[in-house]
């Protein structure tokens, strides 16, 4: 793990830019619900998947993985430096074997440079494989109607998202993206919630077609 930890060192040294990171207490009160949750679950094949609100606002989340002990800790608005804070309440206190990451959204729309979310994505990958996680999933920033404006950057944040899971081991990436826009290049549209932002049911049957193939056996 050493030789990952200098790795990642080196990447987050090339990629990263300095920026202004909101202060993650803002979401003190909304991730205290999670203080203790492991005795919650089964000991055995923990999956976490974690994020911002398209992990959290996935209602009917555990009827998608019927034969998987998974947990969700998605939580508010965050970005990848919230989730770096709060690595140890919303995942290393469940000891997961797998992980889900769902972070770059937010932090894109806060006019966060692709590279600079890279660099902050490679530290909490390189914390987690020396946890001992044994695969961590980085599922895509997904398109919507309301950051439609952001295209090309979301777009090359996935593209850097990919390569990232490419160079380091057990990390895979899910395409979320590609998924859900129709074959002409434009965004499938009865999708989404109300604030064309957030998905509806339609959108997470398009997201499991990408995840399940990537989970880990058992239960």
């Amino acid at each position: 793990m050493k030789r990952i930890i200098i790795f990642s060192t080196l990447l987050v040294a090339l990629v990263s830019t300095h920026v202004f990171a909101q202060d993650p207490t803002r979401f003190a009160e909304e991730v205290k619900k999670f203080e203790n949750a492991a005795a919650n679950y089964p000991e055995a094949n923990r999956i976490v998947f974690t994020g911002s609100s398209s992990i959290r606002l996935w209602v009917d989340f555990k009827s998608y993985f019927p034969n998987h002990n998974v947990i969700n800790t998605g939580f508010g608005g965050s970005e990848t430096s919230d989730l770096l804070h709060y690595k140890d309440l919303l995942i290393s206190q469940f000891k997961p074997k797998q992980v889900f990451i769902y972070e770059g959204d937010n932090d894109i729309n806060s006019g966060k440079a692709p590279n600079a979310v890279i660099g902050d994505i490679a530290v909490l990958v390189t914390q987690l494989l020396d946890e001992g996680v044994e695969s961590i999933v980085l599922i895509s920033a997904k398109p919507s109607i309301a950051r439609w404006e952001l295209k090309e950057t979301y777009e090359e944040f996935n593209e850097k998202l990919a390569k990232l899971s490419m160079i380091i081991p057990n990390v895979y990436y899910a395409d979320t993206w590609s998924t859900m826009m129709l074959n002409d290049g434009t965004l499938q549209q009865d999708i989404f919630l109300e604030d064309d932002l957030h998905m509806n049911k339609k959108g997470y049957d398009l997201w499991i077609d990408e995840i399940r193939p990537l989970l880990i056996q058992g239960k």
